[in-house]
């Protein structure tokens, strides 16, 4: 399903509100984080600041998709452009856990002391920007893959929060502050298959690999029983953007077969089949010799 003008304009409006609430805080932790020596809320801190930085790139992707849907050589229009904004969030998240894996395991012979009171306050206020920002993206992450990464990247930092809330407590009851590092490593652990996968999805879109919800040998069965059609070639089906799948196919039908009628029944069967909304069809009588199938 398309995203409509109402779609687009609510996922604006979120994010910025999410945007603001974000780097706010992120300077917060990131001031706290030297004050207090703890690695952990610094590990949250950058990736809350990574989490700014890929919302911006979100909230540009729907803007300028929003204000420039198409130009004389983007005949697509920038529907991409959120495809290319969560596969930015994927490698800003696991570089972020990177560094957290590599400072915590450095840490873990020799950890500095830490501040715990400061650090947990901090860290409860943390917490609550999450779980605001969590809840104002909770229903636009179903609605697409740049909305996901954004969503993604603030239940990450979440579960970061949660860390820091747990290495404070631990030191201010033990004593020992080994459960810092251990915690900023636990972060970057938890974070890192997410971000695979974020990334894996993006990569995919823009490699115009078929959806996973599309059976290409199903799609041709069932275009090839269409009542007239005899054979179906050059099938393609990718994912432009979020919810946004696309097909082209070129069906040679029998000489006494209604043109219209085969064109309307392609059309519908690929709609509410297989979801797909915008599809180029090609009919061809057999008579037809001239069209070669592609072998790419």
């Amino acid at each position: 399903m398309i995203p409509t003008e109402a779609t687009r304009s609510r996922h604006t409006r979120v994010l910025s509100i999410v945007l603001v609430m974000v780097i706010a805080y992120a300077l917060v932790e990131v001031v706290a984080a030297f004050s207090t020596g703890s690695l952990s809320l610094l590990s949250d801190a950058g990736h809350m600041g990574t989490d700014a930085l890929g919302l911006a790139m979100s909230l540009a992707a729907i803007i300028s998709t929003k204000r420039v849907l198409r130009q004389e050589r983007r005949t697509f229009g920038l529907y991409r452009l959120e495809i290319l904004a969560a596969l930015a969030n994927a490698i800003l998240l696991i570089g972020i856990a990177g560094y957290a894996l590599y400072e915590g395991f450095n840490r873990l012979g020799d950890p500095p002391e830490i501040e715990a009171g400061l650090m947990l306050w901090v860290a409860l206020g943390g917490l609550l920007v999450n779980l605001i920002a969590i809840w104002l993206l909770r229903g636009e992450a179903r609605a697409s893959l740049n909305m996901e990464g954004a969503y993604t990247e603030v239940l990450a930092d979440l579960l970061g929060s949660i860390g820091v809330i747990t290495a404070a407590v631990l030191y201010l009851t033990t004593g020992s502050p080994v459960a810092d590092p251990l915690i900023a490593i636990a972060i970057g652990l938890w974070i890192i298959p997410r971000a695979i996968r974020l990334g894996w999805r993006a990569v995919s879109i823009l490699t115009e690999s078929a959806p996973s919800s599309v059976d290409i040998d199903a799609v041709r069965a069932h275009l090839h029983a269409v009542d007239g059609v005899t054979d179906v070639h050059d099938l393609h089906v990718w994912t432009l953007t979020s919810n946004m799948d696309l097909a082209t196919a070129h069906l040679v039908v029998s000489e006494d077969a209604d043109l219209h009628t085969v064109l309307d029944s392609a059309s519908t069967l690929l709609k509410t089949t297989w979801g797909i909304d915008h599809a180029t069809i090609q009919v061809e009588p057999e008579s037809h010799a001239e069209c070669i199938e592609q072998t790419w």
